[in-house]
């Protein structure tokens, strides 16, 4: 509080004072150091350099990121004793969004202080989430975790955010993947992973998401449906952190469009025929060699029947006398 009196007694001395008040009117007190904020503001269209490198707000986006999830988290924590870890973490992620931030950093008026060239394409949609992001890393350096942290209780959470409407309000995150990936016209496939159970038996299920057959994020829970809603708002938090996988999406994608677009040539039809008319004359002609084989067996001399034990005696006996009849007939002769 004295802080604060010493502060604004010193500011229409300050150089720049306007900005002053305004960070004062978004953060609840005035800036130690102006340059961390000037800095969280300064968004990267406008391609300043210092010393060979660029000058711009992502580095403070890096650090808020990650001190907002600690802090958010932290006070869920505290505000939902007994409340299992699912539930914390989805509540953690539905006020860290990208689209809260935005909506977040439109009524603080933190949008109307970004510096940028104006030329924002719709891709880069987030930069007031991004700036907000920025500035709590600001607030970061400037004071520390405990002033984030009263930011945030204060003059977001208490203002801005019914903490306890945001958690019980259900949100579709499959609904909204599907959408982005039909705007896109991506492909998406929810692919079973495993299906397990749990200590006490329950059973639980993994699948992951799978946009244009690139591998994006898999989500556990204890039905089908918990698990593809949280593979589906894990994926969504890549797309927006990570411009890589959508160039990799969609490199797969002109891949696909174009194996289905490109015509066959003449050439290849003429080869595809050629080789279906010889496969079905090569099958023909061995159909016919086949049935040749059969006639000529059932048409050929049958083998002599086997003689039985009979016959055999009975021409062998017709076989010995045939032979002493001769052998008398000679010694008579002689």
């Amino acid at each position: 509080m004295l802080n604060n009196i010493i502060d604004r007694i010193r500011l229409p001395f300050r150089k720049e004072k306007e900005l002053f008040s305004a960070l004062y009117g978004i953060i609840g007190f005035y800036p130690k150091n102006i340059s961390y904020y000037k800095l969280a503001l300064m968004h990267k269209s406008i391609m300043r350099r210092e010393k060979g490198k660029p000058l711009n707000n992502e580095r403070l986006e890096f650090l808020g990121d990650a001190i907002l999830d600690a802090v958010i988290g932290d006070i869920v924590y505290n505000h939902f004793t007994g409340k299992r870890e699912g539930f914390l973490t989805n509540t953690r992620s539905k006020i860290v969004q990208r689209e809260s931030l935005n909506k977040l950093a439109e009524e603080t008026g933190l949008t109307k202080l970004i510096v940028s060239s104006g030329h924002t394409s719709s891709h880069n949609s987030y930069m007031g989430g991004n700036a907000f992001e920025a500035l709590v890393g600001a607030i970061y350096l400037d004071r520390g975790y405990e002033a984030c942290k009263r930011f945030m209780q204060r003059r977001i959470l208490t203002q801005l955010i019914n903490i306890d409407k945001v958690a019980y309000k259900e949100v579709n995150f499959k609904s909204k993947l599907i959408e982005w990936s039909q705007k896109n016209k991506v492909t998406i496939n929810f692919k079973e992973v495993k299906q397990s159970k749990d200590d006490t038996g329950s059973p639980t299920f993994e699948y992951m998401v799978l946009l244009e057959g690139v591998n994006c994020c898999s989500g556990c829970g204890y039905s089908k449906k918990e698990s593809q809603q949280e593979a589906s708002q894990l994926t969504l938090a890549r797309l927006r952190r990570e411009p890589q996988l959508i160039e990799r999406i969609f490199a797969s994608k002109s891949q696909r469009t174009k194996m289905e677009e490109e015509p066959i040539s003449v050439t290849e039809l003429s080869e595809l025929s050629e080789n279906s008319e010889n496969s079905e004359n090569s099958e023909l002609s061995e159909n016919l060699e086949n049935s040749k084989n059969t006639e000529l067996a059932e048409i050929s001399e049958p083998s002599p029947k086997p003689m039985s034990r009979e016959d055999i005696i009975a021409a062998a006996e017709a076989a010995a006398f045939s032979g002493s009849e001769s052998l008398s007939s000679t010694d008579i002769l002689k």
